[in-house]
């Protein structure tokens, strides 16, 4: 959620410069835009409510300003305006702030600064930092210690990002939602991201949890929150390639993530085998095992579930990570948490895994974003190495910890090289599979369907998670109505919205479920369904066929893949962005 970039040091375009990295992290969802920088002794401050793909960034400052912040708001307190986009102002127009997550205690905050003289502009919860801020400069002129002193009156997970003209500093703090320090010849960066930065640097320093870092462009410091004591950092080398989280030719970044799952499931396949077999001795040994996730994530533990079971036949339980919380009295020293996540950041996972660790639990975690949060506070850490993914709606990170979850799967059994064959085979599929004739296929099925305004998907065994799956990527895209069954539950109530022409999508295999499979999908063209098959094989039940390899316990990772293309398709042909859904974000850091 919410796009926050700043620099400051010897590059004289700075406003521009903050503007470009901004449309790096765009696929982060955003609703408004803002700007603030120093030209001469003065703070600029422009902002907007819509997009910034039209902004061009020499209007931003030009060549005489070293200093700038800026930010993609995804509206939580107040509407979207232009008086609620960031920054926000001190009354003295000296200190401009941007924020990532919710102040708790904004409303006390701001009727204490109002009684004290301050004037509010903005409906927003943020805006009490840049007053609060202000109230302690009063106290002393140093500005970092004044913004620490705000940062421990503020409750909540946020991320704050502020700029003082008057010292020209950089300020920024998180207690829970990502912030990362670009370090380069030429300064410093601070962004929600690393896309923002990859162009100028790809050497960073990551802000840990309590933490709050002071640089005027030359030095940087890192402290404590909550004691004012200096920490000490080391740099890191990112090993993404700018090229990566870039579109290249293709019209959308999800269309682009789809297609590179060609390479990323071997990627992700990839792993160091000690690594995999250490993780798998974790699991069991543990005294109870649980899997954890959201949204897509979610799903792909959902899968792992059957993976244990039909695979290793070991018993592992899955909980959403906003539910987890309920489940701590089951939790024991002994008991290991599995926890799944694209960005790393992902806010009801990091309570989940705190939830965990205070009954003294292990956690491994399975991460795309090198040292995130999750990876840096789990026991265990496997990456799957997908690459950047910016399109809101998660394809390529899906597919890659399916295979990671299965790959573990194998090596509970002690098979892990034969895992690791299948899904090396699997990705061969996948190449073979995407291919032009085929897409356009798919394109095609979704003309037939497009001003359907409701759709169902059946699946069993690990293809009801991807029913469920398919379902949540056709809603956030298309915003077609769309839901995902476990095959044999349509008799027990969905099937009474079964009419004449409704779009049906049955996810199948050749497996031990195939024959039941076939005669759900078999009901619903009885009740005048449109059954679309996702199979192997041909079956008289579909009215039209989509052809997948046969891949057998990995069938799930490739039955979900036409599901991704034609989600697209849809979006496209219903005059939608499918990489910046209405209403949602990329990194959901805020519960």
């Amino acid at each position: 959620m919410c796009g926050i970039f700043g620099y400051v040091g010897s590059r004289p375009d700075a406003g521009g410069l903050v503007i470009e990295g901004l449309k790096n992290l765009e696929y982060r969802g955003y609703d408004s835009w803002g700007v603030a920088w120093k030209e001469g002794s003065a703070m600029e401050v422009r902002k907007d409510t819509g997009k910034i793909s039209h902004l061009n960034p020499e209007d931003f400052g030009g060549d005489t300003s070293h200093i700038a912040i800026a930010h993609t708001r995804w509206a939580t307190h107040g509407g979207v305006t232009k008086v609620n986009a960031h920054p926000h102002l001190s009354c003295d127009g000296t200190i401009a702030v941007i924020h990532n997550g919710i102040v708790e205690n904004f409303d006390e905050l701001k009727k204490e600064l109002t009684k004290k003289g301050h004037t509010f502009l903005s409906e927003t919860d943020t805006e009490v930092v840049a007053h609060l801020v202000e109230e302690e400069m009063k106290k002393t002129n140093d500005f970092g210690a004044a913004f620490r002193q705000a940062c421990i009156r503020c409750k909540g997970r946020n991320a704050f990002l502020a700029l003082h003209t008057q010292s020209q500093t950089l300020v920024a703090a998180r207690t829970g939602s990502p912030l990362i320090v670009g370090v380069g010849s030429d300064g410093y960066y601070i962004a929600s991201d690393t896309p923002a930065f990859l162009k100028h640097t790809r050497t960073v320093q990551y802000i840990d949890d309590g933490e709050m870092v002071v640089t005027d462009g030359k030095h940087i410091l890192f402290y404590d929150i909550a004691t004012g004591e200096e920490r000490m950092k080391r740099e890191i080398a990112i090993t993404w390639n700018p090229e990566q989280a870039e579109k290249g030719d293709y019209a959308h970044y999800m269309l682009k993530e789809i297609m590179d799952q060609k390479e990323s499931v071997a990627r992700a396949v990839n792993q160091d085998e000690k690594d995999i077999e250490t993780v798998a001795k974790a699991i069991n040994e543990a005294k109870g095992t649980f899997l954890v996730g959201c949204g897509t994530a979610g799903k792909a533990c959902m899968a792992a579930e059957y993976f244990f079971s039909v695979v290793a036949e070991k018993h592992v339980n899955f909980a959403p990570a906003s539910e987890f919380k309920l489940y701590h009295h089951f939790l024991k020293p002994e008991s290991l948490l599995i926890v799944v996540s694209q960005s790393g950041e992902t806010a009801d996972v990091l309570e989940a895994m705190r939830v965990a660790k205070s009954k003294g639990s292990k956690v491994l975690a399975i991460v795309n974003v090198q040292g995130s949060t999750i990876a840096r506070e789990a026991d265990y850490t496997v990456q799957i190495n997908a690459g950047p993914e910016r399109a809101v709606a998660s394809t390529k990170a899906l597919t890659g910890q399916l295979a990671v979850l299965l790959l573990i799967a194998y090596a509970l059994t002690g098979k892990l090289k034969e895992g690791k064959k299948l899904l090396l085979e699997t990705s061969s599929m996948i190449n073979d599979m995407l291919n032009p004739r085929y897409v356009e296929r798919l394109r095609q099925l979704s003309e037939l369907i497009k001003r359907k305004e409701d759709l169902y998907i059946i699946g069993k065994s690990w293809n009801y998670p991807m029913a469920l799956e398919s379902a949540i990527k056709i809603q956030e895209v298309s915003y077609i109505h769309a839901e995902g069954f476990a095959g044999g539950e349509l008799k027990h109530g969905p099937i009474a919205l079964i009419e004449q022409g409704t779009p049906c999508i049955a996810l199948m295999g050749k497996d031990e479920v195939t024959t039941d499979m076939i005669s759900n999908a078999t009901q619903l063209k009885s009740r005048g369904g449109f059954v679309i098959g996702v199979s192997p094989q041909k079956y008289d039940a579909f009215n039209e066929w989509i052809k997948v390899p046969d891949a057998g316990n990995a069938q799930a990772i490739v039955n979900i893949i036409p599901i991704q293309v034609l989600a697209y398709f849809l979006a496209v042909q219903r005059g939608k962005d499918p990489d910046m859904p209405r209403n949602l974000a990329k990194s959901v850091t805020v519960k």
